[in-house]
């Protein structure tokens, strides 16, 4: 089919669209037509499909929601009318996967119109992008809406068929985002957290999420029946889903759809679901890398206590201070400097002061050193998830921050899911969920405070993104996922597939907070440094060779990254260290080459300083050979590529460390071969030839 062709096919579904009020059903196309909407008010209810080159991407599912004390929309409903509009236009992020966005898309904004019951109106606002839709409610001002609303239930559905594949992870257990992945038929799988991914028998590929999550409870799917999920929102305590009033907007759901893996991470729906920035210019927002006491914790030479090894002193701070200073980072985050980490901090949220240092740290000096020595403190606020005791202190906690020159602050809410503490008006100790609409407020009463002192926030134990960095771009990053600490301790470690699988599935919602480059792969199995401070278990250690460790600078993006070992493991291979120095963290431009959910992926990222080109390709336990296209690069230009990639006989579990460090010149639109090793990788650097 020609571009010509698509043109027509998509002007012709936006005329269609705009049909006249009361039409039974009513059809959006994307931009290049192979994604269509079908929107009916069959039997007098809301529903969607979406199909893609004519197949069945979601099937006739139902749209709604049902209200606590007012008549929601769920049965009696009639097109009352529509509105479509089409949009092509870009937009410039201050940092990001590339600099320039293009929001393309078609527009179907249909109004459901009660015909029992009280008079009043919802409307579904439909966008159509060649990558995917996303969907959302509004509902204006009405007499039958007055007064707070409480949603009891979205009545959302995804009917995506129960033999489809689904990688995802359980939205009803402790530990709220931080689980290997599960694999499984869709018809098998009770309760998933978004981002979750399917692949249809065909090979196309989709994932369900949301955007611009604001002001409402986070969605997860919740199994309504095999092969269909239900938005499920999470309650207040006591209460409902959502306390709102008219006029409001829900949050996008999104559905990314591809012929292919690769074609989900190319996708920039979720930005584009996004309102536009709000803070003017931030261009103190400053991404870049650091280092950090954090872990030397994970691993127990340190604590964060003062019950072994302090590890949050001035003179510990000061040497990473030196090693960041030295070898280019911008930053040193600090782990257990205030009151609070003493003894049993995970139930006693309520005991940390976020301006009280502890004794050995001597943070007003150590700002002061840091910037003499042209890097920053990054502060850490760790709440273990007690909301008002952290509220209480925030604003104090932020202008000590900006006191000592620190441009970030990392917030931590360790705690189990429904163990959030909130106390209320009557003094009363109330429990939240992490992603109950409390937090999701919380979490942006912290970023607008931040902002105020021109502070970034990278938060873990967070709620999802959902694109809100473009609105405020001082969120610069998140967790959201099992990061490298569960390799230090957790049972069992981050699996050989785990980074492959969060390509395609938590990385679709945005950065993360990794922390990669460790080089000490095997740190459990060194001697203690005190006998009251044992290693843990040796089995307990990152599942991969020291090439994919550099691999990650690549593949997991965070515009704030972290070489997370301790700076004498990487004066011991100072070699490989090089990777790290040189490869950036902002991007002109990112590309997903090729990969398969859980099995490989390779990405190619321009940096948006130096305008080279990095590369990075990692895999599961399988060793593979990969052929990647330099398209990329200048076509019949030349390159220095400098190569480190698995040795011959690397293999992560019995010899991580083979790791073989070249430079070879290649040219622009030819390939790359290059060998993984089992649970390998290869980092890539391109420098053009005579520059």
């Amino acid at each position: 089919m020609t571009k010509q062709w698509k043109s027509w096919i998509a002007l012709a579904a936006i005329a269609w669209a705009a049909a006249p009020a009361h039409a039974e059903s009513l059809t959006l196309a994307s931009p290049d037509g192979k994604i269509a909407v079908t929107v009916s008010d069959d039997n007098g209810q809301a529903t969607y499909a979406v199909s893609y080159d004519g197949e069945t991407v979601i099937a006739p599912s139902k749209l709604g929601m049902l209200f606590a004390d007012h008549h929601g929309f769920e049965r009696g409903l009639e097109i009352a009318g529509s509105v479509s509009v089409a949009n092509d236009t870009a937009w410039e992020q201050p940092w990001g996967e590339r600099r320039l966005v293009r929001d393309q898309h078609n527009e179907l904004a249909v109004t459901f119109a009660a015909t029992q019951g009280p008079a009043r109106q919802m409307v579904v606002r439909f966008r159509a992008f060649d990558t995917g839709i996303g969907f959302r409610y509004e509902l204006a001002e009405q007499p039958a809406l007055a007064g707070e609303i409480a949603i009891v239930e979205e009545l959302t559905q995804f009917a995506v068929g129960e033999d489809t594949t689904m990688w995802y992870t359980p939205s009803d257990e402790f530990n709220r985002y931080e689980y290997i992945t599960r694999t499984g038929a869709a018809g098998t799988v009770d309760d998933a957290h978004t981002p979750a991914t399917f692949r249809k028998a065909s090979g196309i590929h989709f994932a369900i999420h949301e955007a611009a999550l604001v002001d409402y409870s986070a969605m997860s799917l919740g199994a309504l029946r095999p092969g269909t999920f239900e938005a499920r929102l999470r309650s207040w305590q006591g209460g409902p889903k959502v306390k709102t009033r008219a006029p409001f907007k829900s949050p996008w759901r999104t559905i990314q759809i591809a012929p292919d893996a690769v074609g989900l991470i190319n996708s920039d729906i979720i930005l584009n679901l996004n309102e536009p920035n709000v803070l003017g210019d931030v261009s103190w927002v400053e991404p870049g890398k650091y280092i950090g006491i954090w872990w030397a914790m994970h691993i127990k030479d340190r604590t964060w206590g003062r019950d072994g090894i302090h590890g949050a002193t001035t003179a510990e701070t000061k040497r990473y201070i030196d090693f960041a200073a030295e070898h280019g980072f911008d930053g040193v985050l600090v782990e257990g400097w205030n009151i609070g980490w003493d003894g049993d901090w995970f139930n006693n949220g309520d005991l940390f002061r976020f301006t009280e240092a502890m004794p050995d740290y001597d943070i007003v000096e150590l700002g002061r050193y840091a910037q003499s020595k042209g890097v920053r403190l990054i502060g850490h606020h760790e709440t273990s998830a007690n909301i008002t005791n952290y509220e209480n202190q925030m604003e104090a906690a932020f202008d000590l921050m900006r006191k000592v020159g620190a441009r970030a602050v990392k917030t931590g809410y360790v705690a189990d899911a429904g163990d959030v503490v909130r106390v209320d008006e009557n003094g009363v100790r109330r429990y939240e969920w992490h992603d109950s609409q409390f937090m999701v407020g919380h979490h942006l009463r912290v970023v607008k405070a931040a902002a105020k002192r021109q502070i970034a926030i990278n938060a873990h134990e967070p709620v999802k993104d959902t694109g809100l960095r473009r609105t405020y771009p001082n969120w610069i990053t998140r967790e959201g996922a099992r990061g490298m600490e569960f390799n230090a301790w957790g049972t069992p470690p981050n699996p050989p597939s785990h980074v492959p699988m969060l390509a395609f599935t938590r990385m679709l919602a945005g950065p993360m907070d990794f922390t990669p480059g460790i080089f000490d792969l095997k740190p459990n199995e060194r001697a203690p440094l005190r006998d009251d401070m044992p290693r843990g278990d040796p089995a307990n250690r990152p599942q991969t060779t020291l090439a994919k460790q550099l691999a990650l600078y690549v593949v997991l993006y965070s515009p704030l990254q972290m070489a997370a070992d301790l700076p004498e493991n990487y004066e011991a291979r100072m070699d490989a260290f090089q990777f790290i120095k040189d490869v950036e963290a902002d991007w002109e431009e990112s590309i997903a080459l090729a990969g398969e959910v859980g099995e490989y992926v390779a990405f190619a990222r321009q940096g948006r300083k130096s305008k080279q080109w990095f590369l990075g390709a990692v895999t599961d336990e399988n060793a593979r050979d990969l052929v990647l296209p330099l398209d990329f690069l200048e076509k019949g230009k030349r390159y220095r590529a400098q190569i480190y990639r698995d040795g011959p006989d690397a293999d992560w579990d019995t010899n991580p460390y083979d790791i073989v460090i070249e430079e070879k010149t290649v040219t622009g639109g030819d390939s790359f071969a290059v060998r993984l090793a089992s649970s390998g990788g290869v980092a890539v650097r391109f420098i053009p030839v005579g520059k």
